[in-house]
């Protein structure tokens, strides 16, 4: 992972220096929040007040045509779906010499659902009965890690500033999010505050995976130039 092509040139950071800053602030933000709101709600089996501003979070409230697409986007954070995103982004990393890029999609996606999975144990919290955990949100941590690794990688080798940079990888955590979140509520698979948690999740896991590989990585790159003395 320490070279771009074999052309002997460093590989580009996945977690752009310009971003370093205030994705890392974000993060912490991110984790305050998922730990709050677990707490909160751990052991429940019911909405919780900020649940009830919105739709009916315990209904499948949801009636075609609107359904096709919750049902579609659902299937992008299901094993099959997931697979198929996952698959076809390390091919295309993989295509533009990315390979650092492809460990963090496989890495960062891989340890967001992880964490969720750990969480949702942890916390306890469920929905249509005591076997359904339901906090924090799979699906909805899933495609924000994907959305997020994409928009760094876009960001990086677009050479964006720190501002155009963020506003991108926000933006699109924003958008995966809020897309996967509506598909969960509306097909009352999870509370509106179970989907914020999932995004949180992936916004507290994504930058820290991604500095973590590129610490690794120049290590690696370090020990390398080290033997050749």
């Amino acid at each position: 992972m320490g070279a771009a092509g074999g052309t002997g040139r460093p590989a580009p950071a996945v977690l752009p220096p310009s971003l370093r800053l205030y994705l890392g602030l974000t993060a912490a933000l991110a984790a305050l929040v998922v730990g709050a709101l677990g707490a909160r709600y751990a052991g429940h089996g019911e909405p919780g007040r900020v649940d009830g501003w919105f739709v009916d979070p315990t209904a499948d409230s949801v009636r075609p045509p609107w359904r096709h697409a919750a049902l579609a986007t659902d299937f992008l954070g299901e094993t099959g779906g997931a697979a198929i995103l996952l698959a076809a982004a390390v091919m295309g990393c993989l295509l533009l010499r990315l390979r650092r890029g492809a460990v963090l999609m496989v890495a960062a996606t891989v340890l967001t659902v992880v964490t969720s999975t750990v969480l949702k144990l942890v916390v306890g919290r469920t929905i249509h009965g005591a076997t359904n955990l339901s906090y924090p949100s799979g699906h909805t941590a899933f495609l924000t890690a994907f959305a997020l690794v994409v928009a760094l990688l876009a960001a990086g080798r677009l050479g964006l500033g720190r501002t155009a940079g963020t506003l991108l990888v926000l933006g699109a955590a924003l958008v995966a999010g809020a897309a996967m979140g509506w598909a969960q509520v509306a097909l009352g698979a999870h509370y509106p505050t179970d989907v914020l948690g999932g995004w949180c999740t992936a916004l507290a896991v994504v930058p820290a995976t991604a500095w973590l590989i590129d610490r690794m990585a120049g290590r690696a790159a370090n020990t390398r130039s080290l033997n050749k003395l």
